[in-house]
């Protein structure tokens, strides 16, 4: 009598943990949902705030009527801040660059403000100021960020720490820079969102990744600098044009939103799922 029992609890725990473990598999395999059948996210990231962005940039993407995220740098956004200003009311996103754009002291323009030389409570003085000077100056609390020369550490040696946790911790997104694949919605880590560079690109360069992003239901996260001219880190106005309007066209299933929107609704999904991303 008591083999049986044992038989029948060991099939019981069997079957539980198949079922499971197919329940789970199912779950992971389900294609992420996207609003209104979109197949795939776009965001338009630019960083620094530099003057181009609303010179040349914001009046484009007011012509068609799109929003992108600019993370700003507050002594950029003074030399046009009545420019910026309009921007955030027309619905753009300001975002967090940091007061100095601190970067490795390998660069020598950046060794006065090296973040091997950096602590955490400095890192985050500097971005509790950041976020006070923005909200000074245009009247918007930032609840995103994009890392300075995609660079995520502070200190140096066996006192390197990665301040991610802070970012997690103050922002809703937080992107990095020159990546080379798009945010899986289902698996990334929305304090490190992957970007991907579209400055000196045509439109045939960038038309792939948004194809790829289809293919996997990815959300892709576009990152530039100057926007229009010729030079080093700009971004091509006739690019922008073309990519706007093929995400446009219905048929092709893109939504383009700014970085903390799709963030929300990302996380807002995973809130409602019945296993949990953390």
């Amino acid at each position: 009598m008591k083999t049986i029992f044992k038989k029948q609890v060991l099939i019981f725990f069997l079957l539980s943990f198949l079922i499971l473990c197919t329940y789970q598999s199912l779950a992971q395999e389900k294609p992420f949902k996207w609003p209104n059948g979109k197949r795939a996210a776009l965001t338009l990231s630019f960083d620094d705030g530099r003057n181009s962005q609303v010179d040349i940039g914001i009046p484009v993407f007011d012509q068609y009527g799109v929003k992108a995220t600019f993370v700003v740098v507050p002594s950029n956004a003074e030399k046009r801040v009545d420019k910026w200003k309009r921007a955030a009311l027309n619905g753009h996103e300001i975002g967090n660059h940091t007061v100095q754009h601190p970067c490795s002291g390998n660069f020598s323009w950046s060794r006065e403000r090296a973040l091997e030389n950096y602590t955490m409570e400095k890192m985050r003085k500097e971005l509790v100021d950041a976020n006070r000077q923005l909200e000074t100056l245009l009247g918007v609390k930032s609840t995103v960020f994009a890392y300075p020369c995609g660079s995520t550490f502070i200190g140096r040696g066996t006192n390197t720490k990665s301040y991610v946790p802070l970012i997690a911790e103050l922002f809703v997104a937080g992107r990095g820079w020159l990546n080379e694949t798009p945010n899986d919605p289902s698996f990334c880590d929305l304090a490190q969102l992957t970007g991907m560079e579209m400055d000196g690109k045509d439109f045939e360069q960038i038309l792939p990744l948004i194809e790829n992003a289809k293919g996997t239901g990815a959300w892709l996260v576009l990152a530039g600098h100057e926007i229009g001219g010729s030079g080093g880190q700009t971004t091509r106005v006739e690019m922008l044009r073309r990519l706007i309007e093929y995400v446009q066209d219905p048929t092709n299933g893109i939504w383009i939103a700014p970085m903390g929107e799709i963030a929300r609704y990302v996380q807002n999904q995973r809130n409602i799922s019945t296993i949990p991303i953390k």
